[in-house]
């Protein structure tokens, strides 16, 4: 009894338990990486500038109806008309509004980034982790395998299979992804092997948590950075792929518009010199494009390097 009085008397006459302490620092630290991370980034003036370009692009192409009172299969009575107060890109060969065809085409280019790269790095990286984290017969046959395919010329091997899957959208998204995978496998294997040497991992190990938890709880955050960095040069590439598929008729296809089907007008020599509005747009834009984001992804990179102390 004296002692509960005296442990009543020390605490100031208080009952009540100690307070617990606020992870203010780690929100204060986390603060801080987000501002140094914005400070880096925001000095690569270009990057920046990709980021206005990129948003501007998502913007048109989403409000495409609101900015244009055409639809990009319409047929107008215009032939091959140049630039005019009408038509602000002309029209094609068959009647169809440029200016129209040039936006709609920016969902096509986003689409076909975007689903191939969520394809192509969420398979890579299943792989990778698996590959770099049980090493011995299960590490030698998925590197193997990932050796196969990158054997092959990229290219080649994605005319092969688009001439054999067929065109289409979808099918591009999914060509693309599905060959894209043996890249980021190789990158989160080489991660794997470095983190799982780490104390937290065997630490993790020693407290008996099960794999699954290790690799995506413990592991995959640490890998996240590499990702991202490949994921924007990932983008471009796609859009650069699907753009040459669509201009050697294997993407996708007319009426539907695309930037490469848009370039493909422009295989004679009249077009070329007489015609420059069917071809310098898509061009430009396929330029703009892909520039951006590899700006962006030279930023990520810059950014993110923990050895990177500016």
């Amino acid at each position: 009894m004296k002692l509960e009085q005296n442990i009543v008397a020390g605490s100031g006459g208080s009952t009540e338990p100690p307070p617990v302490e606020s992870n203010s620092g780690d929100r204060g630290a986390e603060e801080s990486g987000r501002r140094l991370f914005l400070r880096r980034f925001m000095r690569h003036k270009l990057a920046v500038a990709g980021v206005v370009v990129i948003i501007l692009l998502i913007l048109c192409s989403a409000f495409a109806p609101f900015l244009t009172p055409y639809e990009p299969t319409t047929v107008t009575e215009s032939f091959g008309a140049p630039p005019s107060g009408q038509h602000l890109l002309g029209t094609d060969q068959v009647g169809r509004d440029q200016l129209t065809r040039l936006l709609y085409a920016g969902r096509v280019s986003i689409m076909v980034g975007l689903g191939a790269v969520a394809i192509s790095a969420a398979l890579g990286t299943l792989l990778g982790l698996i590959s770099g984290y049980a090493g011995g017969k299960i590490d030698g046959l998925i590197m193997r395998i990932t050796d196969m395919f990158m054997s092959f010329p990229n290219i080649i091997l994605i005319l092969v299979v688009a001439s054999i899957v067929g065109p289409g959208l979808k099918n591009m998204i999914f060509i693309l992804g599905f060959l894209g995978w043996p890249a980021v496998a190789r990158l989160v294997r080489g991660n794997v092997l470095s983190l799982k040497e780490t104390d937290y991992v065997k630490a993790s190990v020693v407290l008996g948590y099960r794999v699954p938890r290790i690799l995506f709880r413990h592991i995959l955050p640490n890998t996240i950075a590499p990702i991202l960095i490949y994921a924007t040069s990932g983008i471009a590439g796609a859009i650069l792929d699907e753009a040459a598929l669509s201009f050697l008729g294997l993407g996708v296809q007319p009426p539907a518009p695309s930037w490469g089907n848009m370039l493909s007008s422009a295989q004679t020599l009249s077009v070329l010199t007489s015609q420059p509005w069917l071809w310098i747009p898509p061009g430009v834009m396929i330029i703009l494009c892909v520039l951006s984001i590899n700006f962006i992804g030279d930023a990520l990179r810059d950014a993110l390097d923990p050895k990177n102390n500016k």
